[in-house]
């Protein structure tokens, strides 16, 4: 799979996991935070679906709340297996948007991301990790999940990418939205 451009009009922003009780094990965490702050703000303008998935809240606890507060309209999904797509219903709520590009962020990349990136793969939807959006709590684990999804046929991009193609173009009351976003 050839992925050209990202296209605001068939994307989804799929949120894995960023859960309040996980975050402090997680390297990099404000960064991750920060990314899926900026994508969630862009998606906003852009009227963009956001699911978010929660793994085990008994243990792991809510979604950040920063998300929360952002994303007062997002969808979310409770699950306890790794991949999101083993979850009864999950494939077809995110098909029911009738959108083929998933945007992902979250954690652990090594673990909840990979493997729902990949099932997404195998079920067709191209898939765009946003490199600057996902984490782990060993680095290394980190490097090894995004080659993996390289090989796989994930596209391997950051906040700020796909927040301008998103975009598509200056000189427009969207761009003028969106510039404090980025900056």
């Amino acid at each position: 799979m050839v992925l050209s451009n990202i296209d605001v009009k068939n994307s989804v922003l799929l949120i894995i996991d960023l859960q309040e009780l996980l975050a402090p094990a997680i390297k990099d965490f404000p960064n991750i935070l920060k990314s899926t702050l900026q994508l969630a703000q862009a998606g906003i303008i852009h009227d963009v679906s956001v699911l978010i998935t929660e793994q085990y809240v008994k243990g792991l606890g809510a979604t950040n709340q920063q998300i929360k507060n952002t994303l007062p309209n997002a969808m979310y999904f409770h699950k306890t297996y790794f991949s999101a797509c083993a979850e009864l219903g999950f494939v077809d709520k995110l098909k029911s948007h009738d959108k083929k590009q998933v945007v992902v962020v979250g954690t652990e990349a090594h673990v909840c991301v990979l493997q729902t990136c990949l099932d997404l793969i195998e079920n067709g939807f191209e898939v765009i990790v946003v490199h600057d959006g996902i984490g782990s709590r060993n680095p290394q684990h980190k490097n090894l999940a995004v080659e993996q999804l390289r090989q796989a046929g994930a596209v391997i991009s950051c906040a700020e990418i796909v927040i301008f193609q998103w975009t598509k173009k200056a000189a427009t009351p969207t761009f003028k939205k969106i510039l404090p976003i980025i900056k």
